[in-house]
């Protein structure tokens, strides 16, 4: 599931095969800007900012966002793609190397100078150079709402998603309906950072330091299996903003409490 960590490898994997070349290959298969032609312009490096990527083409970005299933490929130009071209929602190529996006979900171009109509919105990166650890306790330390739905919500905090709130909470001992002025906000962000920068270089993320398959999560997708911890069985719910965007959540009845 693309959160903040698999974004930013994306966005370093992007800026590596792209940047300081000039596009040779613009196509982004969508309405709105399917007749955009960004080709003879320098690509100046792409950056992600929370779950956003942002891909800075002469004056332009090239915002996307990955949501569930979307992901960006690199080749080399007439190299076979390994999905199927009906997928496929964008395409920057260079001379050496081409950028495919498949499944993206949300695709925008707008001048670099307007960047912040897209991310202006978001919370502190725990991934970012400019991380504000105190501003991210401030925002989240004021909502009311449970800390599951609170720490989801991007404005809080950029970057943490489904499976981050889950794991977080588990390790922190907190059941996801806890009130989040319950809550020592300082102490789950701060465990929030060191796991995300830990998870950040890794091809795939771990929580419990275990890097085998079916052994990295220790509530997240168990629902109905003893718990690593205790061997009590974990739950599963359901909580959201509001009904139209409840997500699954996943906890520990001995461990969280």
């Amino acid at each position: 599931m693309p959160e903040g960590d698999t974004v930013f490898r994306t966005a370093r994997r992007l800026d590596e095969a792209l940047s300081g070349a000039e596009v040779t290959r613009f196509d982004l298969r969508v309405p709105r800007f399917a007749t955009l032609d960004l080709t003879g312009q320098p690509v100046h490096g792409a950056l992600a900012r929370g779950k956003h990527l942002l891909l800075r083409v002469g004056d332009s970005t090239l915002h996307s966002h990955l949501r569930m299933d979307g992901a960006w490929f690199v080749y080399r130009p007439g190299e076979k793609w390994r999905h199927p071209a009906f997928k496929v929602r964008a395409i920057v190529g260079t001379a050496h190397r081409e950028a495919v996006g498949v499944d993206i979900a949300e695709i925008e171009v707008v001048p670099t100078r307007d960047e912040d109509q897209l991310v202006g919105h978001l919370g502190p990166d725990p991934l970012a150079a400019d991380w504000d650890a105190a501003g991210a306790v401030r925002r989240l330390g004021a909502d009311t709402r449970s800390i599951h739905v609170a720490l989801l919500d991007q404005r809080n905090v950029a970057g943490f998603g489904n499976e981050y709130a889950a794991e977080l909470l588990f390790l922190r001992g907190i059941l996801p309906t806890t009130p989040t002025p319950e809550v020592d906000v300082a102490a789950l962000l701060d465990l929030g950072a060191r796991t995300i920068r830990a998870n950040r270089d890794r091809a795939d993320r771990t929580f419990t330091g275990v890097n085998r398959g079916g052994q990295t999560t220790w509530v997240y997708g168990r629902a109905g299996r003893p718990c690593r911890r205790c061997g009590t069985l974990i739950r599963r719910g359901e909580q959201g903003a509001d009904p139209t965007r409840e997500r699954i959540t996943f906890w520990c009845p001995s461990c969280q409490r």
